[in-house]
């Protein structure tokens, strides 16, 4: 059984990537938005470069604020962008 998700990206993940969003579709087994990201690592090199220090990345699931251990579960929406900074 696979399962998908719409995947928004902001900022410089967008211009690396060079999409701001995608339609992903994901194996049984990938249950966390880390289990994701290792998967679309294991995809292409070019998420493997932008992927590297997830330290430096926020995810949101559905519009609400979430870690690397939450569960995809029903989620039409992931955003991946890096931390907002002001000044």
């Amino acid at each position: 059984m696979t399962c998908q998700i719409n995947i928004v990206y902001f900022s410089w993940v967008k211009e690396r990537l060079g999409r701001d969003q995608e339609l992903i579709v994901y194996p049984a087994g990938v249950e966390t938005i880390d289990d994701l990201v290792g998967h679309l690592k294991g995809t292409d090199s070019i998420y493997q470069h932008v992927f590297s220090d997830l330290k430096k990345l926020r995810f949101a699931l559905d519009q609400d604020f979430v870690g690397l251990e939450a569960p995809l579960g029903n989620s039409e929406e992931l955003a991946i962008f890096p931390p907002v900074t002001g000044g």
